[in-house]
């Protein structure tokens, strides 16, 4: 049969059909699965449903977001600077965010035990923590084994604050200026010591960037913290101490040490008077920066209410006077920034600690 004058009629299965006679006695026929008829919609469009549900179910929990106090991290001991520092960043950021934000100290291991504890946190914005330098800077260097990685482990927030130190000497140092101080620690090599408040603290890495850059050979005396090392400097014992400005600056006020510098890159707010390192040494800097990190995976809407939360407490009168007092100057930033920050300051310190074989023990 030619079937080239015939026409084939195909219709799609789930075309409207009359329904075929049945025979007495036969099978019933067993219909073509129909994805478009009525009950296989109505399923379609429950699954649909439940799909575009949840799809806004992150945002929705962000919007939500806080229903509970947030705990905030504090890897040193209470009384200290960083405590004191979260203490009152976080009343401000609780009036912020609409919630209280409890300072929970985790002090041990130079930082590592707060910040295992923070990194290993769900990453639901009820844990935060308050980092600084030695934490996220120094420590990786000091101590390679940490259990976390600084960078891989944990989501940043925001830089909220800087703390610059102070170059001290003894009233009898014949030094008036750090040229002067240089050009004393040059006419009596290995002669001249400084103190610090132990290995691998900022504080022995300041002297030692001083050193470096400086071309100077001093030799290090480290004590279990600089309160320690003011009795040995104000008689003369320790040449010099780069101690942090609210413990330092009380001495100098008071008439018994010499303050030469600040190590800020510019003249401090806090201590206007006095002129930085780097107007002899131009490049040198060493200040204790402070950050708000989450753990990995924060979601980026609950990244951006702490930022803006953070931002908006630093621009807070009352709470920028309670820092100046303690020595440190509010700091703001977007979470990338923050970032650069800290990669940049940790590979500055990574090649102090390597140049100088400096370790923690």
């Amino acid at each position: 049969m030619d079937s080239s004058n015939k026409s084939i009629s195909v219709r799609p299965a789930f075309a409207l059909q009359s329904a075929p006679a049945r025979v007495p006695g036969a099978r019933p026929a067993v219909r073509a699965f129909d994805p478009f008829s009525q009950p296989s919609m109505q399923r379609r469009h429950l699954m649909l449903a439940a799909a575009a549900g949840a799809l806004p179910a992150l945002g929705a929990h962000a919007q939500a977001w806080p229903a509970r106090p947030i705990r905030l991290v504090v890897p040193f001991p209470a009384g200290g600077a960083t405590d004191l520092f979260a203490r009152t960043l976080s009343q401000k950021m609780g009036e912020k965010l609409g919630t209280t934000l409890v300072v929970d100290n985790k002090p041990g291991a130079g930082g590592a035990i707060g910040s295992d504890l923070a990194a290993k946190a769900a990453p639901d914005g009820y844990t935060l923590l308050l980092a600084t330098t030695s934490t996220h800077s120094i420590g990786p260097s000091i101590n390679p084994r940490l259990p976390y990685d600084t960078v891989r482990d944990f989501t940043p927030i925001g830089h909220v604050g800087d703390a610059p130190s102070i170059m001290l000497v003894p009233n009898d140092s014949p030094a008036r200026s750090v040229r002067e101080w240089i050009d004393h620690a040059k006419k009596n090599p290995g002669k001249l010591n400084y103190a610090s408040s132990g290995n691998g603290t900022i504080v022995q890495l300041t002297a030692e960037l001083f050193k470096s850059m400086a071309g100077v050979f001093v030799t290090h005396i480290p004590y279990k913290g600089t309160a320690l090392a003011m009795p040995d400097l104000m008689s003369g014992k320790v040449d010099v101490l780069f101690d942090s400005l609210p413990t330092g600056l009380p001495f100098v006020r008071d008439g018994r040490l010499r303050a030469l510098a600040v190590t800020s890159a510019k003249r401090s707010p806090l201590a206007p008077d006095l002129p930085p390192v780097a107007d002899t040494l131009p490049g040198f800097e060493s200040t204790t920066w402070f950050g708000l990190y989450g753990p990995r995976g924060l979601p980026p809407e609950l990244v951006t209410r702490v930022n803006a939360a953070a931002s908006q407490a630093m621009s807070d009168p009352e709470l920028r006077d309670k820092l100046a007092k303690l020595g440190i100057e509010p700091a703001t930033g977007t979470p990338a920034q923050f970032a650069q920050l800290v990669a940049q300051d940790a590979a500055k310190w990574k090649k102090i600690i390597v140049e100088r074989k400096i370790t923690g023990d």
